[in-house]
């Protein structure tokens, strides 16, 4: 007996395949700017970060151009074939906002049991990835390896290789992401890392202290901070939006993640 196997859409897919029928059906011609994200999440009921995500796989597949302080404009009409792939799940990489909340909700804890069991060696390899990281920034190097080992020295601090190859899994994705390329091929001013860089040392910090509660928030607003420092720098509508991927953020209350 075969079994059908059927992948679901992910939900940025299902709102750039309805800006693909709005087009298709003569909503928007060549050369139209389309509707502000604001305006399409309002309309869709989802975040900004969603259509973020569905606009960034319209302009991978050369449908819109994004103009910085614009916004976004349709440069080539979509064929019946592309409009089929998107149908059939044939692009299927993972949303870069999406990749974040994966992120937040899994290297959160992960930081939080690594405080547990983080030792003098893990301390030592932390340090090392910092000041990589450091060099990176000094040399105004777009390299990211400083930022990964910093990322994994926390996961392997765990002392579970399970947890290990989850953290790992994520960054392979990242960097195999096309959508986030494109995503980051819309900011040029590097100086966000800075933050970022701070941010790191308040986690290690947590973790020198050994306090699980404190490096678990520590590395959520990590991850806030790049979704929210991601979402403004590529914004094209309004720098000054208020952007959300969570409709909250979690409570912390009495050492208890609500």
């Amino acid at each position: 007996m075969n079994t059908v196997v059927t992948t679901r859409k992910r939900l940025y897919q299902e709102i750039g395949q309805g800006l693909i029928d709005r087009i298709l059906n003569g909503e928007f011609v060549v050369g139209d700017r389309l509707p502000p994200e604001r305006e399409i999440a309002e309309q869709c009921q989802v975040s900004r970060a969603v259509v973020r995500e569905a606009l960034i796989m319209l302009e991978l597949q050369n449908l819109v151009e994004v103009r910085k302080g614009s916004g976004v404009y349709l440069i080539n009409q979509p064929s019946e074939s592309t409009a089929s792939k998107n149908k059939t799940n044939e692009h299927s990489d993972v949303g870069p906002f999406e990749m974040l909340q994966a992120r937040q909700l899994l290297e959160s804890h992960v930081a939080e049991f690594a405080a547990m069991q983080v030792t003098k060696n893990d301390i030592s390899r932390l340090r090392k990835a910092l000041e990589l990281e450091y060099q990176h920034l000094e040399n105004k190097d777009s390299n990211y390896d400083g930022d990964e080992m910093f990322h994994m020295a926390i996961a392997e601090a765990t002392q579970n290789s399970v947890l290990v190859d989850m953290v790992k899994e994520l960054w392979v994705r990242r960097q195999n992401s096309s959508m986030w390329l494109q995503l980051h091929s819309r900011i040029a001013n590097q100086d966000y890392r800075k933050k970022w860089l701070k941010d790191h040392e308040k986690i290690l910090s947590a973790l020198q202290r050994r306090s699980p509660t404190a490096a678990r928030d520590a590395m959520w607003q990590h991850l806030e901070n790049v979704k929210n420092t991601l979402l403004e720098l590529s914004d094209v509508d309004d720098p000054k939006f208020d952007g959300f991927l969570f409709n909250c953020n979690p409570v912390i209350v009495q050492d208890k993640l609500l």
